[in-house]
C-alpha cells in the first residue's frame, strides 16, 4: 500500500512539473522606461499590452517590466540600449534626443497636432510609416504615438499673449522653448519632476505640460491658473515611441513574430494614445477638484497665438533644410495625413 502511494506521488509530481514546463516562456523580454510604474502610460498602455501578447502567446512570451530607469543609464540613452541590445524593448520621448527625428519633429511645432491624443498618434504612426521611417534605422517599430495638448500652469493667469512676456516658463522640450522665445518669455529647461522645486525657489513661475503630468507632480497645488486654447489643434505636444531590439525580434519564430506583429501598429499606437487622453481626462479634472482657475482662450485669442507662432515653423524649416530635409513639404504631409484622421 506504502508502495503504490509512494507512485502515485511520483506521478503526480512528474504530472506537475510537465504542466509547469509547457507553460514555461520561450523568451523572456526586458522592458525599460523613464516614468513610475504607476504612471499614465506604465499603467494604461504598457503593461496591458505586455499582458495581451503574453496571453495571445500562451506564454511563451514573458515581460519583465523596469521602470523608472531601473536598469541603469539616463533616458536620453533609453533608445540606444534597444538599438544595441542592452535591453530589449524600451518606451521613450524622442525629445530626449534633439536632432535624432527631425522629419517626425514635426508633430512637436505649434498648433499641427490635434487636442486628442488618440487620433494624433494614429496620424503620427503613419506619418512615420510613410514619411519618417529612415529615422528609426536599428530599432523595430512597434509603436509611435503623441501626447495631449499641452497647456500652461502659472501662479499669474495667462490670459493673453502679453501675460507671458518676461516671465520665466519650463519649456518642455526644443521647440516649445524656441516657441517661448518667440513669446517674448524666458524660457526654463528643466525636467518635469524638478517644476516643485523651481516653482518654490521662484526659478520658474509657470510651466507648460500635459494635463496628464498633474497628479503625479502635484501641480494642481503649487500653481491656481491653467491656460488652454480654443480649436481642434494643440499649442504643442511631445512625440514618443515604443521600440524593439531588431535582433531580439529576429531570433523569435515565425508564429511569435506574427503576435508581436499583430501588437504593434496604428492601432497600437491609439493604445499608447488612449493612455494620455485618460490621463489628461484625471489631470483636469484633479484641477477642477481643487477649485483652481481654467482659463480657455477663445477664437480670437487662440488665432494670434497661431499667427504669432508661425516664425517657429519658419525657422524650424530652415534647420532641417541644412540637413537636406525639405521642411515644407514634411509639414503639408504631417498635415494632410492629421486632417485625414480628424476627418474620419
Amino acid at each position: 500500500m506504502k508502495t503504490i502511494k509512494k507512485v502515485i506521488l511520483a506521478a503526480s509530481i512528474s504530472t506537475v512539473a510537465l504542466a509547469h514546463s509547457s507553460f514555461a516562456a520561450d523568451v523572456t523580454f526586458r522592458i525599460h522606461q523613464f516614468l513610475p510604474a504607476h504612471s499614465n502610460v506604465p499603467k494604461l498602455a504598457i503593461e496591458p499590452w505586455a499582458e495581451k501578447v503574453e496571453s495571445e502567446s500562451e506564454g511563451r512570451i514573458e515581460f519583465q517590466h523596469f521602470p523608472s530607469m531601473q536598469l541603469g543609464g539616463r533616458p536620453q540613452q533609453l533608445l540606444d540600449q534597444a538599438r544595441d541590445g542592452v535591453v530589449d524593448i524600451v518606451w521613450t520621448a524622442l525629445g530626449y534626443t534633439p536632432g535624432r527625428f527631425p522629419k517626425s519633429e514635426v508633430f512637436e511645432l505649434p498648433f499641427i497636432s490635434p487636442n486628442n491624443a488618440e487620433l494624433g498618434s494614429r496620424a503620427f504612426y503613419n506619418f512615420v510609416q510613410n514619411h519618417a521611417g529612415d529615422e528609426f534605422k536599428g530599432l523595430k517599430v512597434i509603436a509611435v504615438h503623441t501626447a495631449g495638448p499641452g497647456i500652461f500652469h502659472s501662479k499669474d493667469p495667462i490670459q493673453s499673449l502679453e501675460d507671458v512676456e518676461g516671465t520665466k516658463i519650463r519649456g518642455a522640450s526644443r521647440l516649445v522653448n524656441m516657441l517661448l522665445d518667440n513669446l517674448g518669455a524666458t524660457p526654463v529647461g528643466i525636467p518635469a519632476p524638478s517644476i516643485g522645486e523651481a516653482m518654490s525657489k521662484g526659478v520658474i513661475s509657470a510651466a507648460s505640460l500635459q494635463w496628464e503630468a498633474v497628479p503625479t507632480l502635484k501641480l494642481e497645488q503649487m500653481v491656481k491658473n491653467h491656460t488652454e486654447f480654443s480649436g481642434d489643434k494643440s499649442l504643442y505636444t511631445g512625440t514618443f515611441a515604443f521600440v524593439m531590439n531588431p535582433q531580439a525580434y529576429d531570433k523569435l519564430p515565425a508564429d511569435l513574430k506574427a503576435i508581436i506583429d499583430k501588437n504593434s501598429g496604428e492601432d497600437t499606437a491609439a493604445l499608447f494614445g488612449r493612455a494620455m487622453d485618460e490621463g489628461d481626462r484625471r489631470g483636469r479634472s484633479a484641477v477642477v477638484t481643487e477649485g483652481n482657475n481654467i482659463i480657455t482662450l477663445d477664437e480670437n485669442e487662440t488665432a494670434r497665438w497661431q499667427e504669432k507662432t508661425l516664425s517657429v515653423r519658419d525657422s524650424w524649416i530652415k534647420e532641417v533644410k541644412e540637413q537636406g530635409i525639405d521642411g515644407v513639404a514634411v509639414i503639408d504631409a504631417a498635415e494632410k495625413t492629421i486632417k485625414e484622421h480628424l476627418s474620419q
